[in-house]
């Protein structure tokens, strides 16, 4: 048993909490892409890496899909009810700062 669970329940949650990672990044890239644009996303991406505990997230289950959900809620609640755009929101996530 892993984490209270057999192996094989514990494999179906986490291949289901990497599908919805890909699903929940994919719709989210889509989003930005529409009201950003692709070439405008292009032109102003900055360097910045991601944290070795993004990386190491998504081996956990619904780890990363919580990060993009967190993502979100940061676009909405910092950015555009407080005024700011699309993309000053991906200037942040993408610049050193």
């Amino acid at each position: 048993m892993i984490a209270g669970m057999y192996e094989q329940d514990f494999i179906a949650y986490f291949i289901f909490g990497i599908i919805l990672n890909f699903v929940f990044s994919i719709l989210f890239g889509i989003y930005l892409s529409k009201n950003i644009g692709m070439q405008e996303m292009v032109e102003s991406k900055g360097e910045k890496e991601q944290s070795s505990l993004i990386a190491i997230s998504l081996f956990i289950p619904y780890a990363k899909m919580i990060i993009t959900l967190y993502r979100v809620a940061v676009l909405q609640f910092y950015f555009l009810n407080k005024g700011k755009t699309h993309k000053e929101f991906w200037i942040y996530m993408t610049h050193e700062e």
